[in-house]
C-alpha cells in the first residue's frame, strides 16, 4: 500500500490502466476522503515526463469541474495533492458504492429503481444547466449510500465544459469514455457533433441495465458494438422483464434514440415521465401509457444537425460505396443501382468490385465534406478504415503531402490496436514492401514503428526511383484494401492538389488490380476550369477506362431551409415560412451560412 502524506490509506476502491482510487481517512481531523491517483508504469524518464505532464493537466481539468459545480448529488473535492510528482485528487467519501457494485447483489425492485433514476436525472440535469457534459455516465460512476439513499455522480476525467464537441473517426480502443454506454455520436462515425444530450443515451444505456440486469447491446467485438451503438435498435425492456411498465420501458428507449433530437431534450422532462410512472406506482394504480416528453423543453437553443435537402446526393454517394465492396449490380443505361438493402438513384454505371474515384464539387460552406462523413456509419458496419487529408496551397510543392497526412492517420490508427494485431500488420507490410520498406518509412517515419528497421534502399535514376515509390506506395495501399476492411480516403481541397499526388491518384485508378479502394475527392469548382490540372487528371482516368464519379452539391431550396427552421423553432409551417424565405434572400441556399444566419437571426430576435 502506497503512503500519501497527510493520509491513512485504508482500502483499495478501483484499479484501471489509467487510474488507482484508494479509501482513507485525512489526518489532521480523521475525514474520511477518497483518494484518485495515476498509476505510473513507464520506465522511460522521457516517456514518463510526457505521461505525467498530459495526464496532470486532465486531472487539473477535472478537479476544477468538479470543484466549480455546487450541486448536491454531485461528489465533492477537498484538494489537490501530489505524490511522487503525479496528481491526487482528494474526493469525498460519503459511504457510498457504485451502482455497479450494487448490481452484483441483487435487482432493484421497481420503486427502488425509479427513485434512484429520479435522483440521477435531477443531479444530471444540474451539471448540463452549468455548461458540462459528463461523457462517461455508467453505473460504474454513479455512487449510491444504500444507508441513506443518498446518490452521487462522480469521475469528471472526460467531462468537457462545451456546448458541443466535434469529434472524428478513432480506433475504439482509444475512444474517451466506456464503450458499452457510449451514445452514438461520441463514437465520432455518426457525422454528429456531440452535446449535452450524449449523457442521455449513457443515461438510457445505465437505466436499461438497472431495469432488465443486462446491457442494451452485448457483445465483446469492439467494433460490432460500435456498429450496434449507431445502427441497430435493442430489444424493448417490458420484453424481456414483463414487469416493467410499457411507458417506462419507452422511456428507456426514447434515450437510447439514435439521433439526438429524437431522445429527450431536457432532464426536466425526462424527470415528469418518472415521475408520473412512481406515481402510478405509488398510488397503486393500474399502470397506464401517457404520452412522453409532454414537458420536454430545452432551455439550450439547438439547430439540428441532420442533413437537408441531400437526399439524392447522399444515396449517389453511398451507391459508389456499395459498388466498391462489391455488393451491387450496375447495368449501363439503367437509371437505377440496385444494391443488397435498397434502390438507389444514381448517374453513372460501372463494374462493381472496384476501386472507384469519386469527386465532390461546390463552393466553400455548401456542406461537401459534412456529404463525405456520411459514409462514417456503412463504413463502421464493413469495419473499413476512413483517413483523410487536406491539400494546402503554401504546400503545393511538396510531392503526396496530402497522402501522406491521410496515411499517418491511417498508421496512428493501427498503433493503437492490440499487440495480436499488430503483429499481423507487421507480417502483412513486410510481405508488401519486401526489401522497399524504407521507400514508405522516409515519407511515414511512423511506419518503421510497426515493421522495424528497414534496410537501405539501392540508389536510382530520378525517373527509376519514381516508379518504385509509385509501384511500392500501391503495394502499401493493398494491404488496407481488403474485403474484410475497405479503405476510404477523402481528400480535401483538390484545387490546390499537387501534380504529383494528381498523378498517383490516376495511376492508382487505372491500375487494374486494385479493389476495395474509394478515393474522394472535394475541390471548390469556383476555382477549377476546363484547363486545371484536376480536369486533365480526371480525362486521362477516363481514357484509360478508370471509373470516376462526379456529384454537384448544389444550394439548399426553400422547402429544405423551411425544415431546417421548423425544426429548429418546433413552431407551425406558417411561422417559419417568412424567416425561411429571409434566410434564401440572405445566403443563397448555401448551408455553413443558412445555419449561421439562422442561429444569429434567432439569438437576436
Amino acid at each position: 500500500m502506497i503512503t500519501i502524506s497527510g493520509y491513512r490509506i485504508t482500502e483499495t476502491l478501483y484499479e484501471s490502466s489509467r487510474t488507482l482510487v484508494y479509501r482513507g481517512l485525512r489526518n489532521f481531523d480523521g475525514v474520511p476522503v477518497v483518494l484518485k491517483m495515476l498509476r505510473q508504469e513507464y520506465t522511460s524518464p522521457r516517456t514518463l515526463t510526457k505521461f505525467l505532464t498530459q495526464r496532470f493537466a486532465q486531472f487539473q481539468m477535472e478537479y476544477n469541474i468538479i470543484r466549480s459545480l455546487d450541486v448536491e448529488g454531485v461528489i465533492k473535492t477537498y484538494g489537490l495533492e501530489t505524490y511522487q510528482q503525479s496528481p491526487v485528487i482528494v474526493l469525498q467519501d460519503f459511504g457510498g458504492e457504485s451502482l455497479s457494485q450494487r448490481l452484483q447483489n441483487r435487482l432493484l425492485n421497481l420503486e427502488e429503481f425509479l427513485t434512484l433514476a429520479l435522483q440521477i436525472t435531477q443531479t444530471l440535469g444540474e451539471i448540463h444547466q452549468r455548461n458540462i457534459m459528463h461523457k462517461d455516465i455508467n453505473p460504474s460512476n454513479i455512487v449510491l449510500n444504500p444507508k441513506t439513499g443518498q446518490v452521487k455522480i462522480i469521475d469528471f476525467g472526460i467531462a468537457t465544459v462545451l456546448a458541443q464537441e466535434n469529434p472524428t473517426p478513432r480506433n475504439p480502443n482509444v475512444l474517451e469514455g466506456t464503450l458499452a454506454y457510449m451514445s452514438p455520436e461520441q463514437t465520432g462515425r455518426m457525422n454528429r457533433d456531440i452535446d449535452y444530450r450524449t449523457d442521455f443515451y449513457s443515461l438510457g444505456v445505465t437505466f436499461y441495465q438497472l431495469l432488465c440486469d443486462r446491457l442494451p447491446f452485448e457483445t465483446t467485438d469492439i467494433m460490432e458494438l460500435v456498429h450496434h451503438h449507431i445502427a441497430r435498435q435493442p430489444i424493448p425492456p417490458h420484453r424481456l422483464n414483463p414487469d416493467i411498465p410499457p411507458s417506462l420501458s419507452q422511456l428507456v428507449m426514447k434515450l437510447l434514440a439514435k439521433i439526438a433530437e429524437n431522445r429527450y431534450q431536457s432532464a426536466r422532462g425526462i424527470c415528469a415521465d418518472l415521475q408520473q410512472c412512481l406515481d402510478q406506482l405509488q398510488h397503486k394504480q393500474p399502470f397506464a401509457s401517457f404520452p412522453l416528453g409532454c414537458q420536454d423543453l430545452s432551455d439550450k437553443f439547438q439547430i439540428p444537425q441532420k442533413l437537408y435537402g441531400r437526399e439524392r446526393e447522399v444515396a449517389a454517394l453511398l451507391a459508389v460505396f456499395e459498388q466498391v465492396l462489391g455488393n451491387g449490380r450496375w447495368e449501363v443505361g439503367s437509371r437505377e443501382i440496385e444494391t443488397q438493402n435498397s434502390k438507389l438513384p444514381h448517374s453513372s454505371f460501372s463494374n462493381p468490385s472496384h476501386s472507384q474515384f469519386v469527386l465532390i464539387s461546390g463552393p466553400p460552406g455548401i456542406g461537401k465534406t459534412t456529404l463525405v462523413r456520411e459514409l462514417y456509419k456503412p463504413m463502421t458496419q464493413r469495419r473499413g478504415y476512413f483517413i483523410a487529408g487536406k491539400f494546402d496551397p503554401l504546400q503545393r510543392n511538396v510531392p503526396y503531402a496530402c497522402l501522406i497526412q491521410a496515411f499517418q492517420e491511417l498508421i496512428r490508427q493501427l498503433l493503437t490496436e492490440t499487440e495480436d494485431q499488430l503483429n499481423r500488420w507487421r507480417e502483412k507490410l513486410q510481405m508488401a514492401l519486401g526489401i522497399n520498406g524504407q521507400v514508405i518509412v522516409d515519407v511515414i517515419p511512423e511506419v518503421q514503428l510497426i515493421v522495424g528497421k528497414q534496410p537501405d534502399l539501392l540508389q536510382l535514376p530520378p525517373t527509376e526511383s519514381e516508379n518504385r515509390f509509385n509501384w511500392v506506395f500501391q503495394n502499401f495501399i493493398h494491404v488496407f484494401t481488403q474485403a474484410e476492411h475497405p479503405l476510404i480516403i477523402f481528400l480535401d481541397d483538390l484545387q490546390w492538389a499537387d501534380t504529383a499526388s494528381l498523378q498517383f491518384i490516376q495511376w492508382l485508378m487505372i491500375m487494374p488490380d486494385n479493389q476495395y479502394l474509394l478515393i474522394i475527392g472535394a475541390f471548390r469548382d469556383t476555382e477549377v476550369d476546363l484547363t486545371h490540372p484536376l480536369m486533365q487528371t480526371l480525362d486521362e482516368i477516363r481514357r484509360a477506362e478508370g471509373l470516376v464519379e462526379q456529384i454537384t452539391v448544389p444550394p439548399l431550396r426553400l422547402e429544405d431551409i423551411h425544415h431546417l427552421v421548423q425544426d429548429t423553432l418546433h413552431c407551425e409551417p406558417e411561422r417559419s415560412h417568412p424567416l425561411a424565405e429571409l434566410v434564401l434572400r440572405k445566403t443563397s441556399g448555401n448551408p455553413f451560412l443558412s445555419m449561421n444566419f439562422s442561429s444569429s437571426f434567432i439569438k437576436t430576435t
